[in-house]
């Protein structure tokens, strides 16, 4: 099986322009900029509650703890949110209407309490990518992005590890894209 690809800062755009045309597209975009902004996993994601990004006082939190039995491997991990990710959530959570802080934070079209699965969340990723004219991508191409984008500012492999959640370095560097870009930025610092 092909390994997912990588977004260029033009993808990332026309995704964002496809999702911005159609239905839920506040929720649609908060899901999409989780993978690509924060890393997360199609599952992570399809999980997530209302709970688990906002405080009792209704702000949004910028760390999110997933407990081991939500996450791949067993392996619990806290995925860190920046200012501008917050600022995005809080505008999708003021958008709508909340029952309580159990909710799952995307619903579905079935109703409010009715969240995606794994699979159903890797299909609208699939789609929206091929209907976006976007080749090659897959709902693991956010998350590659998060971690190319991470190391080509200079992040360490121990950092995206941890931020990935990966336990060996080994399956971080996999999902490193290398850019002609980044070979000239390297090659500047001798």
């Amino acid at each position: 099986m092909a390994t997912a690809k990588s977004l260029t800062p033009a993808e990332i755009t026309k995704a964002l322009d496809y999702i911005a045309q159609n239905t839920n597209a506040k929720r649609n975009r908060i899901m999409f900029l989780l993978t690509a902004m924060a890393g997360l996993r199609v599952g992570e994601v399809a999980c997530l509650t209302l709970g688990d990004v906002r405080d009792a006082d209704g702000t949004v939190r910028s760390e999110v703890f997933f407990a081991a039995e939500r996450v791949k491997h067993n392996h619990a991990r806290t995925v860190y949110l920046n200012s501008k990710l917050q600022q995005e959530l809080a505008d999708y959570i003021a958008s709508r209407k909340w029952i309580d802080s159990t909710q799952t934070l995307f619903p579905t079209h079935r109703g409010p309490r009715c969240s995606f699965s794994a699979n159903t969340l890797t299909q609208y990723f699939y789609w929206m990518y091929k209907n976006a004219g976007i080749k090659g991508a897959s709902s693991h191409s956010g998350r590659k992005t998060f971690l190319t984008s991470l190391a080509s500012q200079g992040i360490s492999v121990f950092v995206l590890a941890s931020l990935a959640g990966h336990k060996s370095i080994a399956t971080t560097q996999r999902y490193i894209t290398v850019h002609d870009d980044m070979k000239r930025k390297a090659v500047e610092l001798v």
